[in-house]
């Protein structure tokens, strides 16, 4: 049976605990400020977690992630990969595979891809790193999808990276939209064009909106301005607006 140290017993860590014990992988766990239940084995300490281990999974969040990690690899045995899910930078990602190294125990860069709640252990991920092919194997038995990619630790951190610009820009392109359209009275009827640009051909619309933008820069500056405008009528924010006004003064310039 394949042994799982899962450190870090919030929310994604007690998903991917009972997903990988469901799955028939033996988990024990390591939180010293939550209690997982009877999702996983609780031990009081790193060093029993990682005791014996396959594969550790370090999902502390960013800021605890290299102290566990300098805290952990010590003891982990030379067979075992460290995969740290933890979305941080790709600097960060290298520097935990350095200690890694240090410590003759390969890492894996891994990005989680989208909500654990809503897919638990199915929720796509990506890995780089030196142990990116092994933990994809290690996980298999649970159905997690694992992309495995080149250009070592950092590389899988900065695809999320990228697409957190992404994903967490357009939240709050949505925001604004669904703040001004209920000050408005029109919440439905925005909706609607929005799923409607949605729906549509989206490489297209990628297209238009990049090159469009280049090409009808001082028009659309003046319509954002224009926008930005009505904002301030209805009081609400026009953040994303003037971050538009920016984007669109630097291609006139």
């Amino acid at each position: 049976m394949t042994k799982i140290a899962m450190l870090g017993l919030g929310e994604a860590g007690r998903i991917y605990a009972r997903d990988l014990r469901a799955a028939g992988l033996g988990v024990r766990g390591f939180d010293p400020y939550a209690q997982a239940g009877d999702d996983v084995e609780q031990v009081s300490c790193v060093e029993k977690a990682v005791a014996g281990a396959d594969l550790v999974i370090s999902l502390v969040g960013a800021r605890a992630a290299e102290s566990v990690a300098r805290q952990a690899l010590p003891s982990c045995p030379k067979h075992a990969i460290y995969a740290d899910l933890n979305t941080g930078s790709p600097t960060l990602k290298r520097t935990l595979a350095e200690l890694a190294a240090a410590e003759d125990v390969r890492f894996a860069d891994v990005a989680v891809l989208a909500p654990v709640p809503r897919q638990g252990a199915r929720t796509p991920l990506m890995a780089s790193g030196t142990g990116a092919d092994t933990f994809a194997d290690l996980v298999r038995p649970a159905a997690v999808p694992v992309e495995s990619i080149p250009g070592g630790a950092g590389a899988a951190a900065a695809r999320k990276l990228l697409r957190s610009v992404f994903m967490k820009g357009m939240a709050a392109l949505m925001l604004e939209c669904e703040t001004a359209a209920v000050a408005a009275g029109e919440q439905e009827w925005l909706r609607a064009q929005i799923v409607a640009e949605l729906s549509g051909d989206v490489d297209q619309l990628i297209d238009r909106l990049t090159e469009g933008s280049k090409v009808h820069a001082a028009r659309r500056a003046h319509e954002v301005e224009d926008a930005a405008g009505y904002l301030a009528e209805l009081g609400t924010p026009s953040w994303v607006m003037e971050a538009s006004r920016t984007w669109l003064a630097s291609l006139l310039d």
